[in-house]
C-alpha cells in the first residue's frame, strides 16, 4: 500500500471511529480510551454503560457498495484479530481493574468520501464475539 492510501485509510478510519464514539454517547455510553495499543493488539474504543465495559472493533468503508466486493466490514475481524482483542482487552482490565462485565462489540461504519456531503451509517453489533 502507498503512503498516500495508508494516510487516506487511517484518516477514513478515524472519521469512523470519531461517527462511532458520538454514537455511542447519544446512547448513553461513556468514552473510557480510544486507541488502546498493546505489543500486538489495538482497541479501537473502549467504552463503559450500565454493568458493561464494551471494547468496539471499528470498520469503516467509504461506500457501502464495497460490501458486494470486499464483504461486510465485520468479516474483517478474523479469529486472529479476535485474538490480539481479547490480549489488549485483557492488558486493558488488568491496567483498570473493573467489575463491569466485558463484551465485544464490532461496529461497521459507511462514511461518505472525503469530498462528499452526508452522514455516516452505522450498522452496530453488540456480543459480535
Amino acid at each position: 500500500m502507498k503512503k498516500t492510501e495508508q494516510k487516506n485509510t487511517r484518516r477514513r478510519g478515524n472519521r469512523g471511529e470519531g461517527a462511532v464514539c458520538r454514537y455511542l454517547r447519544r446512547r448513553g455510553y461513556r468514552i473510557l480510551e480510544r486507541n488502546f495499543t498493546i505489543k500486538g493488539g489495538e482497541i479501537d474504543i473502549i467504552a463503559g454503560r450500565f454493568r458493561y465495559i464494551v471494547f468496539v472493533e471499528v470498520k469503516t468503508r467509504s461506500k457501502a457498495t464495497d460490501t458486494e466486493k470486499y464483504g461486510h466490514p465485520a468479516d474483517a475481524v478474523t479469529e486472529e484479530k479476535k485474538t490480539h482483542l481479547r490480549r489488549a482487552a485483557s492488558r486493558y482490565l488488568a491496567l483498570h481493574p473493573s467489575n463491569k462485565k466485558p463484551r465485544f462489540d464490532v461496529a461497521e461504519v459507511f462514511i461518505p468520501e472525503e469530498n462528499q456531503t452526508g452522514f455516516a451509517k452505522i450498522r452496530y453489533i453488540k456480543e459480535a464475539f
